[in-house]
């Protein structure tokens, strides 16, 4: 085989490979939890941008917006929005790449809830629930919420200082996306902050700090529980936790 041809072969064997995990968009109802690796696939397989998980209704008056981590696998999120979901919410979540700064994923974000306030009349709340760097983004509302729509957010095991010092995008991030977390909090935002225990948290276990700190006056902070369902309460099984606190 040429070598020309040889390489338009590998191409298109790429391209087929990737096209069998594309996915236009999922809904709760096909989430599985007896194989939530395969579900949360299916999650991550969306394409960048804001999907409804859910046909939209007359009864939904919030508009609820799940936000990844970084290099998530999906898997994670699929029982918090399973538990979460009601007849009230418009369940959504919000798929992104995870390189971009996070002020530029609040941008879209922001311009993406903005242009469904303007389409729903029904949406009377919003509510955002980040996990991980997601909570990273998702905590930037905090000071900069314009709608009249009350906003709550859910920072959930967020580095919320900044990016992490283990993490190879670090000088990235330091250097050139200039993040500065929040202080303060608009009128109509009520803000929630889920904090692991660090020492129990493989994302942060090995840091001389805790990354999840910080003061934003008007905040709850909540710090979660060493075991959950009989497992060490880690990373990915706070959302899990979490989702149960809100909907009890």
């Amino acid at each position: 085989m040429k070598r020309s041809q040889l390489f338009l072969y590998l191409i298109l064997t790429f391209t087929l490979v990737n096209s069998i995990y594309i996915k236009s968009d999922t809904q709760i109802t096909n989430f599985d939890l007896d194989d939530v690796l395969k579900s949360g696939r299916d999650l991550m397989s969306l394409d960048y941008g804001m999907h409804y998980l859910e046909d939209k209704s007359d009864s939904q008056n919030t508009l609820f917006i799940g936000v990844h981590g970084s290099d998530s696998q999906g898997y994670e999120w699929i029982y918090p929005l399973i538990t979460i979901n009601d007849s009230n919410n418009l369940t959504s979540f919000y798929r992104y790449n995870d390189n971009i700064c996070p002020d530029r994923a609040y941008m879209n974000i922001s311009n993406e809830i903005i242009s469904i306030l303007d389409s729903n009349k029904n949406i009377q709340n919003v509510v955002l629930m980040g996990h991980s760097y997601g909570a990273m983004i998702v905590a930037l509302f905090s000071d900069k919420w314009i709608n009249e729509t009350p906003l709550t957010i859910h920072a959930v095991a967020g580095p919320l200082t900044g990016p992490i010092s283990t993490s190879f995008k670090s000088s990235l991030f330091r250097n050139i996306c200039k993040y500065s977390p929040p202080k303060k909090l608009k009128d109509n935002v009520s803000f929630f902050q889920w904090r692991t225990i660090k020492e129990l948290d493989g994302a942060f276990k090995n840091l001389e700090y805790d990354p999840q700190i910080i003061d934003v006056k008007g905040s709850y902070v909540t710090r979660l529980p060493e075991v959950y369902n009989g497992r060490r309460l880690g990373h990915n099984w706070s959302l899990s936790w979490v989702a149960e606190k809100i909907t009890n």
